[in-house]
């Protein structure tokens, strides 16, 4: 079962980056950041991916050894020389308890390590990668009150064309700028420095009373506007999603915290263990679809009954858990559920199987 299992996990890791692709495509090849940070950005999903890529690896696992011995008549011959049905399931049990340890572990150390870091990544890639943010013939206002515009955006170079901005961080006297050209100046090699706007023949528009002034106007040759600042940049808040076991337990033992805010770390909570314990529930299930007497040979079949109890699991899991968050069920019943209807499946199969 062990090359199965790491099979399985690269394998699933494979499908569900492919759902990735085309923004990560897109970070390479409209915005040009690097392939190191792209590959750094995959690495930090495929580390938050494996709770809930460890019990799926887990049920192909098991489900195709065990789904080979039946079709190669080993189950039937192991059991004509005195093994009984719980020897044999044993070795699949023993695999489950240990993945779902190392689930546990994962769920609530090593995964929300991942999902932070990735947090931060895309947040610094957000600050220093201002064409990535700003669309042609759009107006953009993620710039520190500053709305920017440009006609024409140029992502690899940085060059932007007909660019109109407006500076409200001064409310007494905002600043409206429009420019020809423009160049956005920044280093791909170091994230969190400032990010310059360098324009090119432009004007500055300044409204309100300044020296007696209700309208100032002044062109200019060359003009920097700064985007971001690294010196007052706030650190992304952790999402749930990337709270430690510590931290959940943490946060739920505070005084004064609100029922929102109770919900979603009580679903976090259960969610992780529930994960981990569907590895011992899809070790048995694994055993007792796999161990089919008389199963004619066919290739992949262990794959797709592994897909379809996977699709099936996750869409019911998926849809308790959007009923815990619209606080229509309370969480340890939603998201232990569909453990518990799994749970039953593999151990009505399994007594079907010895009878």
């Amino acid at each position: 079962m062990w090359p199965s299992l790491f099979i399985g996990v690269f394998i699933f890791i494979f499908i569900l980056l492919m759902a990735q692709a085309l923004r990560l495509t897109e970070f390479v090849l409209v915005h040009g950041i690097s392939v190191l940070t792209i590959l750094e950005i995959v690495g930090y999903l495929s580390i938050s991916f494996l709770p809930a890529i460890l019990p799926m690896s887990l049920l192909f696992s098991v489900l195709l050894t065990y789904g080979r011995l039946s079709q190669d008549s080993e189950i039937v011959a192991l059991k004509a020389v005195g093994y009984s049905q719980g020897s044999l399931t044993l070795p699949a049990l023993l695999l489950s308890a240990l993945v779902a340890f190392v689930s546990a572990q994962t769920s609530f150390q090593l995964a929300p390590w991942g999902n932070r870091q990735f947090e931060v990544l895309i947040t610094k890639l957000g600050q220093t990668k201002a064409g990535a943010s700003l669309k042609e013939g759009t107006f953009s206002e993620g710039f520190f009150d500053l709305i920017v515009y440009a006609n024409k955006v140029n992502s690899k170079t940085g060059e932007i064309e007909k660019v109109f901005i407006y500076d409200q961080r001064s409310e007494e006297a905002p600043l409206t700028i429009i420019s020809k050209t423009g160049q956005i100046i920044q280093d791909p090699q170091q994230l969190g420095h400032s990010i310059l706007l360098l324009l090119k023949d432009g004007d500055i528009h300044r409204s309100g009373e300044t020296h007696g002034e209700s309208h100032t106007k002044v062109k200019f040759g060359t003009f920097e506007v700064r985007l971001t600042d690294p010196v007052h940049e706030e650190s992304r808040a952790k999402s749930p999603q990337s709270f430690s076991l510590d931290e959940i337990l943490e946060h739920l033992a505070r005084p004064g915290l609100n029922e929102e805010e109770g919900r979603v770390l009580r679903i976090e909570l259960h969610k992780r263990w529930a994960v981990s314990v569907a590895c011992l529930i899809f070790g048995i299930l694994g055993v007792a679809l796999g161990t089919q007497p008389n199963r004619r040979s066919q290739k992949g079949g262990g794959f797709v009954m592994s897909l379809g109890v996977i699709i099936l699991y996750w869409l019911l899991y998926i849809t308790l858990e959007g009923m815990a968050r619209a606080n229509q069920m309370p969480a340890a019943l939603a998201l232990w559920l569909p453990n518990g209807f799994f749970m039953a499946l593999a151990l009505w199969r399994l007594r079907k199987m010895w009878n």
